[in-house]
Parts: structure tokens; C-alpha cells; sequence
């Protein structure tokens, strides 16, 4: 398996706080957890609330989890909540079950970590999110055509759009 260096993550959380300077998101807080769970990098620009690193973390260790979107794993608590609440009870990290976690791929689709990002609306911190991995180098779940999703059992989000647009 190959890790993540702490240049590299926080390559991603910068090239995610350029994004969201463009889309004149909220102040936002981004965490990259290597690919067993662990800190890599976490970073929060000025004005980002005092929870943001629980939260980050709780998307980006929710991704790696069940190896999907954050966004993902809080339909499958809605689809499935005994499963998701024996989940949380069972796993040593923690599970936030809303949208802004992602995960971070290499070139082959190898899970190399997960970005969580948090501060704005879900849209907006996926948004983030995928622009920062990609602007790094690395692929996020989005970027794989339908047969390499079917051959790494990637689970696709639908589209992701900014809310706040007319």
C-alpha cells in the first residue's frame, strides 16, 4: 500500500482552501487521514468554528470506513440505521455522518487516504474537497470511468452542485 506524505496532504488542503476562496465559501477546515485512519495533515483558515477538527475528522475516518463519500455514508445510515448505529458503536474512530468526506485515490485507484473537509453547505464542501485532490495530483472517486468503477467497487456519487447558484 502506498502512504501519503504530509507534503501531499497538505498540498490537498491547500489547493481545497484555493477552491473554496473561489467559490467564496465559508471559512472552511480540512483534515487528510492516511489510508488506517491516521492525521496526516489538518489545517483551518481564519474564522472556521472550534469543532471543525471532530467534525473534518469524523467525515474523512466515515469515508475510509466503508471506503465511499461521506455523502454516501450518511444514505446508507438512512437506508440502513440499525447497521450504521452497530457501526459506530463497533469501530475505533470516529463516524460523522454527513457530506464532505472524501477519498483520496492514486493514479491505479489504490485508497491512499480521505480528505474531510467541513464549514460550509455539503455541496460546497465536496466541491472542495475533489477540486483539492485533484489540483494535488490524485484522483478522487468522480474521476473513474463506469468500468473501472465496476473492476475497484467504487460507489459514485450523483452530481455535486453548488446550491447557492440560481
Amino acid at each position: 500500500m502506498r502512504s501519503i506524505t504530509m507534503d501531499q496532504s497538505l498540498s490537498i488542503i491547500l489547493n481545497t482552501f484555493k477552491k473554496a476562496e473561489e467559490m467564496q465559501a465559508y471559512a472552511l477546515a480540512a483534515i487528510v487521514l492516511d489510508a488506517g485512519g491516521r492525521v496526516k495533515a489538518f489545517l483551518k483558515q481564519d474564522g472556521a468554528s472550534i469543532v471543525r477538527f471532530e467534525i473534518a475528522r469524523g467525515k474523512a475516518f466515515a469515508s475510509l470506513a466503508l471506503h465511499r463519500s461521506s455523502r454516501q455514508v450518511l444514505q446508507k445510515s438512512r437506508e440502513k440505521p440499525p447497521f450504521m448505529d452497530t457501526l459506530r458503536d463497533i469501530v475505533d474512530g470516529p463516524i460523522f455522518l454527513e457530506a464532505g468526506g472524501q477519498l483520496i485515490r492514486d493514479e491505479t485507484g489504490e485508497i491512499i487516504g480521505a480528505l474531510g473537509v467541513t464549514g460550509d453547505v455539503n455541496e460546497v464542501d465536496d466541491l472542495c474537497a475533489i477540486a483539492g485532490i485533484q489540483a494535488a495530483g490524485f484522483k478522487a472517486d468522480s474521476d473513474f470511468t463506469e468500468a473501472e468503477c465496476k473492476r475497484l467497487n467504487i460507489k459514485i456519487d450523483p452530481p455535486i452542485v453548488d446550491p447557492r447558484k440560481d
